[in-house]
């Protein structure tokens, strides 16, 4: 969980809540509001003409000794450099940098550059990017990809619901597991109204590899968190498997155990203990 002085896991978190970097009057409820990142942007929800305040507005936060992850403006608009000269000052309490519109490793290792031992998450929601994936997870200091479908639908003129997106959502995990790195990070719901939304599309996104959310909203948290929780009946059978197998016994519930059945079994009472 982020809250004022804790710490910030990037690399595993499951729930991360965005929280404008304009209103810092938000950032005390958002850091209480129990996701494992707050992350404080400084892009999309952020007016051009209220830039540079929301830049001073997170950096004082973090200087205060709260501890957040911030989504930094794209590379190659005037605000992406200035956001790096700034947050380099800030040190430890920087829990990581979310980099969006992420299409070349360059432009990441330059993140990583100027934020040494800070960890980025690439932000992939261009068709240049779903192509890029594999080499974008593999950059030194990047620790997770994310997606951003709904800027991904418009740059190829898709459904975010449909087919397209759905397969570029498959070619974001295969490309975080060829390169090693955490699965990845779902998109937003837009909808905040009504859990049974998000629920579905979290629990769409475990199933289809990821491994998180982002939150535009303190109560999508709890829906989101649960959807990537193993089920009371899957907890049972990865305990059963486990146990069976020490024993050296080879069938559980009528079906074999063997080494793929092991692996998605430690894989179920790893996610949770996380969760």
């Amino acid at each position: 969980m982020s809250t004022s002085g804790g710490s910030v896991d990037l690399a595993s978190a499951v729930t991360l809540l965005f929280v404008p970097g304009n209103q810092p009057q938000r950032f005390p409820k958002a850091a209480s509001a129990g996701a494992d990142v707050v992350v404080c942007d400084l892009e999309d929800a952020v007016p051009t003409d209220a830039k540079q305040a929301a830049r001073s507005a997170v950096i004082n936060w973090l200087a205060e000794g709260h501890s957040a992850a911030v989504r930094v403006n794209a590379p190659g608009t005037a605000s992406h450099l200035a956001d790096l000269a700034a947050l380099a000052a800030v040190g430890a309490d920087l829990g990581g940098v979310l980099v969006p519109m992420a299409e070349t490793p360059e432009s990441l290792a330059t993140v990583a550059e100027a934020l040494p031992g800070i960890p980025v998450m690439a932000l992939v929601e261009t068709a240049r990017g779903i192509r890029a994936a594999a080499e974008l997870a593999a950059v030194e200091g990047v620790v997770r990809l994310g997606i951003g479908h709904l800027d991904l639908a418009a740059d190829l003129d898709a459904d975010p619901d449909g087919p397209l997106i759905a397969h570029c959502r498959h070619e974001l995990v295969l490309a975080a597991r060829t390169a090693g790195s955490a699965p990845p990070v779902d998109g937003v719901t837009a909808s905040v109204r009504g859990e049974e939304l998000v629920a579905a599309d979290a629990s769409a996104a475990r199933r289809s590899g990821f491994g998180g959310k982002l939150c535009i909203h303190p109560a999508q948290i709890h829906p989101v968190a649960a959807a990537f929780a193993p089920s009371a009946q899957e907890t049972d059978w990865a305990r059963r498997v486990l146990t069976a197998a020490a024993g050296g016994v080879s069938v559980v519930d009528g079906a074999m155990v063997d080494a793929p059945v092991l692996a998605r079994a430690r894989s179920i009472l790893t996610r949770a203990e996380h969760t």
